[in-house]
């Protein structure tokens, strides 16, 4: 069985308002055996899109190789727009070491919740994902049930919108179940009544295209 231990410790600050929520990097992050267009930073797998999302959103100009000057230019946007990243795995087992969440054993959960207690400007949780089984909210929603807390619903329509209260600070937090950012997601994208209307309209738009756009409303 193959440790897969996430390589990157929760990127947080003081005055973090949103922070993005996965489960954890294809396991070549976790050894180290990165491709030359990979980034060594979250979500910086090179088949990932939530950097390139992010990258049209705010027209960022970013560059995409194993550099510092690429890790440092995330990092810095982030400050920016007050944005963290927290996945919520720390750990899980594999017997077949690739990035896929069902294949995920054993799941050991960062406390999301004591974490936002000690960070008092969040407000929003950015899924990259459901709550299909080992998606970060299905992990998220079994993270809460140690707390006694549960998921309010306030949006049906993908992504869907929840909200909750801090089991210590009461304070309210709000939860978006983002369209995950990968392809193995866009046969689930290209089956969404919202997408099939978008491109009755506009016949050029792809499945990264749709993406834009939701994420655009959360993001900015």
């Amino acid at each position: 069985m193959f440790c897969h231990q996430h390589p990157y410790p929760p990127f947080l600050f003081s005055n973090t308002e949103k922070v993005i929520v996965g489960t954890l990097p294809p396991p070549r992050f976790t050894t180290g055996d990165l491709k030359p267009d990979d980034v060594n930073f979250c979500y910086g797998s090179r088949d990932g899109q939530l950097w390139p999302i992010l990258d049209r959103i705010f027209d960022l100009k970013l560059s995409f190789e194993d550099t510092e000057e690429a890790v440092a230019h995330r990092k810095e946007f982030l400050r920016a727009h007050k944005l963290g990243i927290c996945d919520i795995v720390e750990t899980a087992y594999r017997e077949k070491i690739d990035a896929s969440d069902l294949g995920m054993q054993e799941v050991v959960l960062r406390d999301l919740v004591e974490i936002l207690e000690r960070y008092s400007s969040v407000h929003t949780l950015l899924f990259t994902g459901g709550n299909s089984k080992n998606g970060p909210e299905y992990f998220f929603r079994r993270h809460l049930k140690q707390y006694n807390v549960k998921l309010a619903l306030i949006d049906s329509e993908v992504p869907r919108i929840h909200e909750f209260r801090l089991p210590k600070s009461d304070r309210l937090i709000r939860t978006v179940s983002l369209t995950a950012p990968s392809g193995a997601a866009n046969r689930a994208v290209g089956s969404m009544s919202a997408y099939k209307r978008l491109k009755k309209e506009h016949p050029n738009i792809n499945t990264v295209d749709f993406r834009v756009l939701q994420y655009r409303n959360h993001f900015l």
